[in-house]
């Protein structure tokens, strides 16, 4: 999804003051307890959803899985939506790891990576992925009670996401009210008042090609 200018300024807090030191990801530093979430060649325990809520869905998926090389594969040619794993989570780091295919002359990649979505999309909180941009968080959220925009991108100090055909990894951890955005590395992100305490984990198709690979998901107590 495009980035919005406005920004919710109450309780959000990006916590990245400049650059970080390097660090393992989650899955590097404790390879145990994790969940394989990519799906077999049917996709069976994802579903489709548009972007935005109730527009009808393209009759044909644009979504597939290479089995040979274990990516989960977006086309881009299928209109806007979003891939959304059918279980709810609540305290959990997702890892994900990405690139674009480059194509000559493209501009403006774009993509992302959900969290404590709602089921038909309407609350949405996106790690924003492009080619040499994003890892910053917005979305629909609930703040007080009521749906709000919330956009942190003028917050973000150091971009860590590289060009398209290079591979990124990202995680997003959900830990009571704050989502954290790790890229390649480091913190780039952080919202630390999220009202929506579970929801689903998803991926956007946004008019690109990108492959997605060891999509992993770690249930925290």
């Amino acid at each position: 999804m495009k980035t919005l200018a406005s920004v919710v300024g109450i309780g959000l807090l990006l916590s990245v003051g400049g650059a970080r030191a390097q660090s393992d990801s989650a899955l590097q530093s404790d390879p145990r307890g994790w969940l394989d979430l990519l799906p077999g060649v049917s996709l069976r325990g994802w579903t489709r959803v548009p972007i935005p809520p109730g527009k009808a869905p393209d009759p044909v998926s644009q979504w597939k899985v290479d089995p040979v090389n274990r990516f989960l594969v977006c086309e881009g040619t299928g209109g806007h939506e979003w891939l959304r794993y059918d279980r709810e989570f609540t305290d959990f780091i997702f890892h994900v790891e990405w690139r674009f295919t480059k194509r000559a002359g493209a501009k403006g990649y774009n993509s992302g990576i959900f969290v404590r979505n709602s089921a038909d999309g309407v609350l949405w909180h996106q790690a924003q992925v492009g080619a040499g941009s994003g890892g910053f968080l917005f979305g629909d959220t609930l703040v007080d009670g009521a749906k709000q925009r919330i956009n942190l991108s003028s917050q973000l100090k150091e971009n860590r996401v590289k060009e398209a055909g290079e591979w990124n990894t990202y995680e997003l951890r959900c830990k009571a009210k704050t989502v954290t955005v790790w890229v390649n590395g480091a913190v780039t992100s952080e919202c630390t008042t999220c009202d929506v305490p579970k929801g689903y984990v998803g991926l956007e198709a946004e008019g690109y090609r990108i492959e997605f690979r060891n999509l992993m998901l770690k249930e925290l107590p």
